[in-house]
């Protein structure tokens, strides 16, 4: 094998030019590329085996190789082999179509450990805050962000929209919460069993003697995911209060709500008698701690010549159009509605307390004919 000269400085922090010079030096030592082939090949060799932990909750086993590959090779060498890594083992083990810019989670977590650990004295603090921000910034954020940019490409922008407003969707912000201080123990005790192996090899530099979970540490990971947690309910109360409920209604709820709003309006008004009123829910925002929700409501009434129309058309086509299709339209869905069955005629703003039912307020606006 060849034989490079190379330094095997430590670094506190990896913003230096000698700390990147070692890192890109990696790429010239054939040593170091025999390892990182090898470490890839193990990184694709766990990707399908996990340890469940419950419904839902499961332990990567290719976390693992992927933090003691970066720790080894650097920053320089995590993004070809995250490449590698993520294009072989999405031929190996396929899952759903393939978009290229899921690449780069592949890419940020390995960067994040090589980040933390490579050419460093590592220690639980480190791990723990390498594992910190791939739950925060790439399994949260960064994932978010390429969901709605698959949305796009596969040509539905409504749900690339409704991705980026829920940026932090519960259910990713939960698991990882649950996941973040569990991850950190299992991978702390995993490198401090290997560190010893990797520095006889002379594969890194850093000393193990630190590796020990100490009182400090486990408070550490203590705030760490206390903080996870309080970034969680303090942008699920934004979004709470700030984004409309009903863009997370499904169809079921979404028919119920409709008709409950329908049949209100007809309870508080007698202008629409004979008519067929049909109401959609605009919008229905209430925070996240509080029993009140402000609706806005659009009150359309049936155009029967046009609705028979749709309906003829629609059986001609082997299609269903009928009012279960209307009931179940959201905000946009009268403007797509190529039969233009319901006509506008009102808009209607209503504060209902969910835990009683109380209607509060209820405010009628009519809309003036063209």
């Amino acid at each position: 094998m060849t034989k490079v000269q190379k330094s095997t400085a430590l670094y506190k922090k990896p913003f230096s030019r000698a700390y990147w010079r070692d890192a890109a030096n990696e790429l010239k030592d054939t040593k170091m590329l025999v390892v990182t082939a090898l470490m890839i090949a193990v990184r694709i060799a766990l990707k399908p085996l996990a340890i469940p932990l419950g419904p839902q909750l499961s332990i990567q086993t290719a976390m693992l190789a992927t933090a003691l590959g970066a720790m080894i090779f650097g920053p320089v060498v995590a993004i070809p082999a995250a490449v590698v890594s993520d294009t072989i083992g999405f031929m190996i083990y396929p899952t759903g179509d393939y978009f290229l810019p899921f690449m780069l989670t592949e890419i940020a977590s390995t960067m994040f450990y090589a980040l933390f650990l490579y050419r460093a004295n590592v220690t639980p603090l480190r791990v723990m805050l390498s594992r910190f921000c791939i739950c925060f910034f790439v399994n949260v954020v960064l994932q978010q962000f390429i969901y709605a940019w698959w949305y796009v490409y596969i040509g539905n922008p409504e749900e690339a929209k409704e991705s980026i407003l829920g940026i932090m969707t519960l259910s990713r912000i939960l698991k990882n919460i649950c996941m973040f201080p569990i991850e950190s123990v299992v991978l702390t005790v995993f490198l401090r069993v290997l560190l010893p192996v990797t520095k006889r090899a002379k594969l890194t530099y850093g000393s193990d003697a630190e590796m020990k979970i100490t009182a400090k540490q486990i408070v550490a990971l203590v705030l760490l995911t206390a903080i996870g947690i309080c970034s969680a309910i303090g942008y699920l109360g934004y979004r709470y209060t700030n984004t409309s409920r009903s863009a997370d209604y499904s169809t079921e709820e979404r028919v119920e709500a409709n008709k409950a709003m329908a049949q209100l309006v007809l309870d508080e008004t007698d202008d629409w008698d004979g008519e067929t009123v049909v109401c959609i829910v605009d919008s229905a925002y209430r925070p996240l701690f509080g029993s009140e929700t402000d609706y806005t409501v659009a009150v359309y009434v049936l155009d029967e010549d046009a609705f028979a129309a749709g309906q003829a058309d629609a059986a001609a086509n082997n299609k269903t159009y009928d009012m279960d299709t209307l009931w179940g339209y959201s905000k946009s869905g009268p403007k797509k509605d190529q039969y233009q069955s319901l006509v506008k005629v009102a808009s209607v703003d209503v504060t209902k307390n969910e835990d009683t039912g109380e209607i509060l307020s209820f405010d009628l606006a009519y809309i003036e004919a063209q």
